[in-house]
């Protein structure tokens, strides 16, 4: 039920013009592979003889029927005969018929019974075409369908087209186009001041190869999603004033065994051809990763595409500007050859924004914005600690969408507050109906949770506390504001935050003399945190200042000894100090919730009463 301001969400940005100029591309596609086939389908059409329900006769029946005096009309081709029958009774209508004269073009006969018993000489015969007519209109209705479908493959641009697999996907930005600046950037002043050396190196390469430097052929930009590591990127390209090519490490990989390959020959082609440029790959261990991981050895095609990946930085020539950088979140799994110096000879850690460097990007996003005469940025941006570029801007566009909503002409601290809680658990679930009983759980819940971390040293403080739902499962929330940004954490910190996270679950069992099963999220957190001190930071008296989890998975209670590294019996003293660590948190915080019972009672009677409580609140019913 209790939500951290440190749980993320994937979010995502919306490139409505490429969007909108892909669908002009794809209807103009569309509409020339229409005509194609209309063209085609008219052609075959206008092609085929118009033929009505004919009666076919054998030869033999046709001249019975000619000297019976029952063909009306005959006209002979080279490989046919087609006409009209005789009626069989006076106003019938004549019947269509067609004879086959495959194999009995010399009959000599023909023709004169054809004088003696077609009424009126109704009978004639055409010539045989040359061969050069009869497949003059096929040729000419396929060279046109050929010639159309080619068009429209050469418009489609190569996405999905056979005639285009090896063709590269980078999109290409000028020295003018789309230009951003490191004035755009904020929250990354070390970042940028790294970043500026290479923007030197494009600019005045001769500079530094003056003393026998060597421009670095590789930059990677590492750290989390939505920190910025492709703004940064723009940013390098649009200061130094160079093209631009940027694209995703998947662009590079396709069904086809080799296509990765010469994608990643034409890429550094037409960088040097244009140089000075800027090549940036964004998501590179997409193509990256260490070799021999993927299970079928070295000749699947992202390996290939690895290896002549690898060729082309040791080949191209850094002299003359050509740099090449990267974007990853998961830096562990990249190729040692690929990270060591001479490709990618520096490494920039693009780490989440401090308080600091928070203000400085709601500052940016909220240029436009008008605010309110009393909202401090800096109050803002104390309540998202863990927050990246991206949430951020997240938050300004809520708040304002929140703030027009209200019929508000400036948005506000409850918009921002507001849009906060948004992120973190959801929206707001008020028309989700709870039965009395289960609102009074929740209420004892959310107050157990607060008043534990209220009465402990070393916690955050506890901002507001709610029992209204938000998103798809949280019935009620409690969330904490810290003062500032914390890097570490000693063990009474850790200690009291586990407790805080049982204060609920045993507020319940207190209060209403059992628990339910509303606390999942808090019994898995808080098992992490006493998993991590007992295998990462060695705070077990038992097992010593040691640190057992090397493969985070492998090293988890109930793994293989042999991938955890440590024996059964280590496991199982293991098991035994994580489960003593939260009975001893359990037990502090039923001491605490036991000795401040009255103070549970009523704060979870005014949650009942009100639905949230904010910090003021709490104060004033805790006062004592």
């Amino acid at each position: 039920m209790k939500r951290s301001p440190t749980d993320r969400f994937p979010l995502s940005l919306s490139l409505s013009h490429a969007l909108s100029h892909r669908t002009r591309r794809g209807r103009r596609n569309l509409g020339l592979l229409a005509t194609a086939v209309a063209v085609a389908l008219t052609a075959f059409a206008l092609s085929a003889p118009l033929r009505s329900p004919v009666r076919d006769l054998p030869y033999g029946q046709f001249r019975k029927r000619l000297a019976e005096g029952g063909v009306a009309s005959a006209r002979v081709g080279p490989t046919s005969i087609e006409g009209r029958l005789a009626p069989a009774s006076p106003g019938a209508a004549p019947a269509l018929y067609r004879v086959s004269r495959l194999g009995m073009e010399h009959d000599e006969d023909l023709i004169r019974l054809l004088e003696a018993h077609v009424p009126g000489g109704d009978y004639d015969a055409e010539s045989a075409p040359s061969p050069a007519w009869a497949m003059a209109l096929p040729t000419a209705m396929f060279l046109m369908m050929v010639a159309v479908l080619t068009l429209v493959v050469a418009r489609s641009g190569g996405v999905g087209s056979p005639l285009a697999f090896g063709k590269g996907k980078a999109r290409v930005y000028g020295a003018d186009e789309a230009r951003v600046t490191f004035e755009s950037v904020a929250g990354h002043d070390e970042v940028v001041a790294e970043l500026r050396e290479v923007v030197d190196f494009l600019r005045t390469p001769g500079k530094f190869q003056s003393l026998g430097g060597r421009i670095p052929k590789g930059v990677l930009l590492v750290g989390a999603p939505g920190t910025g590591k492709t703004l940064l990127a723009r940013a390098v390209a649009g200061e130094a004033g160079v093209p631009f090519f940027s694209l995703s490490g998947s662009d590079f990989v396709e069904l086809f065994v080799g296509v990765g390959a010469a994608r990643v020959r034409g890429l550094f082609a037409r960088a040097q051809a244009k140089a000075p440029s800027l090549i940036f790959i964004d998501e590179l261990d997409a193509i990256g990763k260490a070799r021999g991981t993927g299970g079928s050895g070295g000749h699947d095609e992202r390996d290939q595409t690895l290896n002549q990946l690898l060729v082309e930085m040791d080949g191209f020539d850094a002299d003359r500007g050509v740099i090449l950088l990267a974007a990853t979140n998961r830096p562990e799994t990249l190729d040692p050859a690929l990270v060591r110096p001479g490709r990618f000879d520096r490494q920039v850690v693009v780490d989440r924004p401090d308080l600091v460097g928070r203000e400085q990007i709601l500052k940016v996003h909220s240029r436009v914005v008008p605010l309110a005469d009393d909202l401090s940025l800096r109050q803002i941006a104390a309540m998202t600690p863990g927050f990246v570029g991206a949430d951020l801007a997240n938050l300004v566009n809520e708040a304002a969408l929140l703030a027009a909503r209200r019929g508000k002409d400036h948005v506000g601290r409850p918009e921002f507050e507001e849009g906060i809680e948004r992120l973190i658990a959801g929206p707001e679930k008020r028309q989700r109906l709870l039965r009395p009983d289960e609102k009074a759980r929740i209420a004892y819940h959310e107050a157990g949770h607060a008043l534990v971390a209220r009465s402990l040293p070393q916690t955050d403080p506890v901002h507001k506390v709610s029992i209204v739902g938000r998103g798809a499962a949280a019935l009620g929330y409690t969330l904490y504001r810290p003062e500032d940004d914390r890097f570490l954490h000693t063990k009474t910190a850790l200690e009291n935050a586990i407790c805080g996270l049982l204060g609920g679950t045993l507020a319940e069992e207190i209060a209403l003399g059992e628990a339910s099963d509303g606390c999942t999220s808090d019994l898995s957190r808080a098992t992490e945190i006493a998993s991590r001190m007992v295998l990462d930071f060695g705070m077990s008296p038992v097992l010593g200042r040691l640190r057992y989890g090397g493969d985070r998975d492998a090293a988890r209670p109930g793994g293989p000894s042999a991938a955890r590294g440590y024996s059964e019996r280590t496991a199982r003293e293991i098991d035994l100090e994580v489960r003593r660590i939260v009975d001893e948190a359990m037990a502090k915080a039923r001491g605490i919730l036991e000795a401040r019972r009255d103070a549970l009672d009523r704060l979870a009677a005014r949650l009942i009463e009100r639905e949230t409580l904010n910090a003021d609140d709490l104060d004033e019913l805790l006062a004592d």
